[in-house]
């Protein structure tokens, strides 16, 4: 018991000490970047866009009268919202930010008093507000107070394990932040650098939930291979199908933003592919593994042919609502626009062969690929890595 306590306290300093060397590590280097993501911030908020509260609301009746006539029943309704900022060098003023609601749009900004905007405001060269427009509703408030929500609940019904899943949550926002992100960015290989944080990511995922040993280990190489096993299989049919990874209008957009290295676009759907099936392929991982090492403590006789045998079974129970998990999460994507095909009588052979629908079915399909070839990865290497001296001794008893 005492030896056993002593290996459990090693196990939590050794994944704590790998914790903080991680974090130190996603921190230091990129002291450059943040530096320069400040003042990238601080312009942003000198050069415009200020938070606000909803003070009044009145039309404009000039305004309107000034407009030109639209015809079918449609008006342009000009506001003037009186809006008192929160935030920034003009905090405390109290300024006439004009909202205009274009009828003959779907999306139309109607904001209400008590709401907290975002406004877009034009200074002269002393610094004063000389116009202002609503830009957006203020949404970041009620985003934290969920994001809170969350994190209570792991708290709550996870103690331990969830102050581990949150730890585990903020490693991956760092290494998606300061690695991939500004990785892509400088020109990198999107498929390898993938592949290297999405490993990393679940190994470090792994260790701080489940501790280090042979059950995290079998689930770590099981994952690991059913991402690599999705990203291959979405490169073969990704090439052969021909996709060019520009299906997608925000894609499109990185073709014009201001940096010189250029985007590997089709590499960036396939390293999106990877990272997208890595939080099922995890899930399926750590439960097989979980599950063959729990049974093996409760029968540590059982042969490995039957060890092999019962993470078959309880993978095939798995595999059908997780390869459904990743193809409604898809399909639940991409739903107003299979709302557009079937409203518009597009033919399925026609909207099928569409790159950006074609992108999503071998995203889907891929991913699920991987899934399940996960199962019998993480089985076999979980009976591979067991305690032989465990079987032994339960042999003998």
């Amino acid at each position: 018991m005492i030896k056993k306590n002593n290996f459990k306290k090693m196990d939590t300093y050794l994944t704590m000490a790998v914790v903080l060397i991680v974090i130190i590590v996603l921190c230091l280097p990129f002291g450059s970047l943040a530096s320069k993501q400040t003042s990238q911030e601080q312009q942003w908020e000198q050069g415009q866009t200020i938070r606000g509260k909803v003070l009044s609301i009145s039309r404009n009746m000039e305004k309107e009268q000034m407009a030109p006539d639209l015809g079918e029943g449609y008006s342009i309704i000009y506001q003037d919202v009186e809006t008192r900022i929160l935030a920034g060098k003009h905090k405390g003023e109290t300024v006439i930010a004009e909202n205009i609601i274009d009828e003959r749009f779907i999306y139309k900004l109607i904001v209400e008093e008590g709401d907290e905007v975002l406004i877009y405001v034009d200074e002269d060269h002393e610094g004063r507000i000389i116009e202002a427009y609503v830009a957006d509703i203020y949404r970041q408030k009620h985003l934290s107070y969920l994001l809170a929500l969350f994190l209570i609940v792991l708290v709550v019904f996870g103690r331990a394990k969830g102050l581990k899943t949150i730890i585990t949550l903020a490693l991956t926002g760092l290494a998606i932040l300061k690695l991939l992100l500004p990785g892509l960015l400088a020109g990198y290989d999107p498929i390898l650098l993938t592949v290297i944080i999405c490993a990393g990511i679940t190994a470090l995922t792994l260790f701080v939930v489940s501790g280090i040993n042979k059950k995290t280990i079998a689930a770590i190489i099981g994952t690991t291979g059913g991402v690599l096993a999705a990203g291959l299989i979405a490169m073969i049919f990704g090439t052969l199908t021909k996709l060019s990874g520009l299906g997608e209008h925000e894609t499109q957009m990185l073709a014009f933003i201001p940096q010189g290295n250029g985007f590997d676009f089709t590499g960036l759907l396939f390293a999106g592919i990877i990272i997208g099936s890595l939080g099922a392929v995890m899930d399926v991982g750590m439960s097989i593994s979980s599950a063959l090492h729990e049974m093996e403590i409760i029968k540590p006789d059982i042969s490995t042919k039957k060890l092999i045998s019962a993470g078959m079974n309880v993978g095939r129970d798995i595999m059908g609502t997780m390869a459904n998990t990743l193809i409604l999460a898809y399909t639940g994507a991409s739903l107003p626009l299979l709302l557009l095909f079937m409203a518009n009588a597009i033919p399925a052979q026609q909207f099928l062969n569409w790159d950006m629908i074609s992108s999503e079915i071998v995203r889907a399909l891929a991913g699920s690929i991987g899934l399940i070839l996960t199962i019998p990865l993480t089985t076999i290497v979980s009976a591979a890595l067991r305690d032989r001296k465990r079987v032994k001794s339960g042999n003998q008893l």
